[in-house]
């Protein structure tokens, strides 16, 4: 069943070609990832899809009657709402009636309480209101009276996402839902997607997250659309399929090339006897062999100043801000080409952390040495401070001209920006011309231009697209300083780190040895070690009741009822019975308009109980009536 048909989309800025021609359909279930570089039109293309973003020509349509719910990038909150208010703002109806409930109680209008419940029973809507606490809580946004205006970024992105979440859409749209997320809730959200029946459309550059959640892959690339029915390693095996297929036609048509241009050559100029059709198939051999396959390397043997014995050494310091403690008398001596990842909920420290070991924030107590060779490279998750009207190589001649390179060699900016993928037609835009995730990149070449021996990376993965990424871990893997990485790219830390600082709260920090994933195993072994303990340590009495039951199970098919459980069983059917009566009478009391709020209250408590009592009992009568 088709949610949502594409047919030739096309979009442009000025003279420049965003996209030509798409062509595409997602059906019910399907869970897609858009791929592609930065600046390539991901999230024009889902805005263009909302009918956010006018197009040139094409059609999109949606399957009637589906809802559709869409998360921004950039999240588009009313500042005068509280974090409850912007959550309640869809048009759900279940939220809805949840909201008008909730205010009618908060009002004492007993009238309107009662015109609710029988919407809200109707709609089976009660637990609406608890899955809503439930998905604030996952995502630390607990102090729902906070107004948007008063939230960070982080925070307000998280509140775009549990107000899409909530909707129960039967069309998720999301742009970068991972952004600003802490590890646990980027696993939760994994899970949580993975078993939704809702269909997905998303853009991450998580690649754990696209291994696990989507089942197709939409790259855009060259304007267009290629399709890849798989997860994300399926992506890359198709693609690199995709590309040496392409090389392999491009070599034959840049051979096939050269002969026809000598024949074209050859031909008289003032004749008109050439033959036509030769000549057209000429120019479609031309265009195939002018094809260029960017390789996404960046092989940068850049001259690094060498670290001496002395690095880093920190000895007992400590830092609080307030009764909030961040570090706790914390000693550690930095070695050559450490490998460190840091991970933590936010708010337990990390960013700070990184700004004392750089002096950039003074200890409360105890000492930071940094040694007399130390070159700190510094890319922190602000965006670039340049100015807006300066062109790009602007920005990288600004620092140097040319960059030294190892054996006395240098390397020009220009040459420094193609390694990072601005191609040449690039490099005379202006800086706001950018998207994100290029001004990201452009700072991140500003960084690694300074030549640092101790690099330090917060968050470096965020609005980078996978492509960058790829080659980031390509330069990383052959940086010889040291290197400190906070992210929430699991697949980033993977690949870079030895050693992690795990980031607890209240000054605790532990020093785990290997990359996150083993980290994250050792935790699940910890907790189902933790859990057989509390097992263990239940009392004997209720060991050899549990033992006692287990047999009676095992013995139940060769027995017939005893007496006190034939007596047990007559009781069970009066009180079946008694409760059934009372269960259509709280019904009835509930269905009319007498009863003050408090009463109505207190009589849906006792209803809840009553029902509980009679599922409890039905099964207790079925399993002692099998041996009537």
């Amino acid at each position: 069943m088709n949610y949502l048909s594409v047919e030739n989309l096309t979009k442009s800025f000025g003279d420049r070609v965003i996209f030509s021609d798409l062509t595409f359909g997602i059906d019910l279930g399907q869970k897609v990832a858009i791929v592609a570089k930065n600046g390539n039109g991901k999230t024009t293309l889902l805005r263009c899809l909302m009918d956010l973003e006018p197009y040139d020509n094409g059609r999109v349509v949606y399957r009637n009657d589906i809802r559709v719910a869409f998360m921004q990038q950039s999240e588009n909150l009313d500042d005068n709402h509280t974090i409850l208010e912007a959550v309640f703002s869809h048009d759900l109806p279940e939220l809805q009636i949840v909201k008008k409930y909730n205010q009618a109680l908060r009002e004492g209008d007993e009238e309107a309480v009662h015109a609710c419940y029988e919407e809200l029973t109707e709609l089976n809507a009660w637990d609406m209101e608890v899955k809503v606490n439930q998905i604030l809580s996952v995502l630390k946004l607990d102090n729902t009276d906070l107004l948007i205006g008063s939230l960070s970024g982080g925070q307000k992105k998280r509140v775009a996402l549990a107000q899409v979440l909530v909707a129960e859409a039967d069309f998720l749209i999301l742009d970068e839902p991972t952004n600003h997320l802490d590890l646990d809730m980027i696993e939760w959200l994994e899970e949580y997607l993975s078993k939704s029946k809702a269909t997905i459309l998303m853009v991450t550059h998580d690649r754990y997250f696209l291994e696990v959640v989507c089942d197709t892959i939409l790259e855009l690339e060259d304007k267009t659309i290629y399709r890849y029915k798989g997860n994300f390693s399926y992506y890359l095996e198709k693609k690199a399929e995709r590309q040496e297929q392409l090389s392999s036609t491009i070599d034959k048509a840049r051979n096939t090339f050269k002969k026809e241009l000598e024949w074209i050559r050859r031909q008289p100029k003032a004749r008109g006897t050439k033959q036509k059709a030769r000549i057209d198939s000429f120019q479609d051999i031309k265009k195939v062999a002018s094809q260029r396959i960017d390789e996404d390397e960046i092989d940068i043997p850049v001259k690094m100043e060498r670290l001496g014995s002395k690095i880093l050494e920190l000895h007992k310091i400590g830092k609080s801000f307030g009764d909030k403690v961040i570090l706790d008398g914390f000693t550690y001596n930095f070695q050559r080409k450490e490998r460190l990842g840091i991970v933590g909920n936010n708010g337990t420290g990390k960013s700070t952390f990184l700004n004392l070991i750089q002096c950039k924030e003074e200890v409360d107590r105890g000492k930071v040495v940094t040694g007399e060779t130390v070159v700190f490279g510094y890319y922190s998750q602000e965006l670039i401070k340049v100015d807006e009207d300066k062109k790009v190589i602007d920005v990288i001649r600004d620092i140097a001209e040319f960059i030294p390179l190892e054996k006395g060699r240098q390397m020009s900016a220009a040459q420094f920006l193609e390694k990072f993928l601005f191609d040449r037609s690039m490099h005379y835009n202006f800086v706001h011309k950018l998207s994100g995730g290029e001004k990201r990149r452009l700072k991140l070449m500003t960084v690694l231009m300074s030549n640092p021996n101790f690099l330090i990376l917060d968050e470096p993965t965020n609005d980078l697209d996978i492509f960058v990424m790829g080659v980031l871990e390509d330069y990383l893997r052959t940086f010889e300083g040291c290197l400190i990485v906070v992210s929430h790219d699991r697949y980033f830390m993977d690949k870079m780190v030895d050693h992690l600082f795990v980031f607890e709260g209240n000054g605790a920090i532990k020093d785990i040895v290997g990359n996150y994933t083993e980290y994250r195993k050792q935790t699940a072994v910890d907790y189902k070690r933790d859990k057989q303990e509390e097992k263990e340590g239940a009392s004997v009495e209720t060991v050899k009741v549990t033992q006692i039951a287990d047999a009676a199970d095992k013995s139940t098919e060769k027995r017939k009822l005893s007496f006190k459980e034939k007596f047990e069983l007559e009781q069970i059917e009066k009180e079946l019975e008694a409760l059934e009566e009372e269960k259509q009478v709280l019904t009835e009391k509930l269905s009319s308009a007498e009863l003050s709020n408090d009463e109505v209250v207190a009589t849906g408590l006792r209803l809840s109980d009553v029902v509980s009592s009679l599922e409890q009992k039905s099964d207790r009568w079925l399993e002692l009536s099998e041996f009537i």
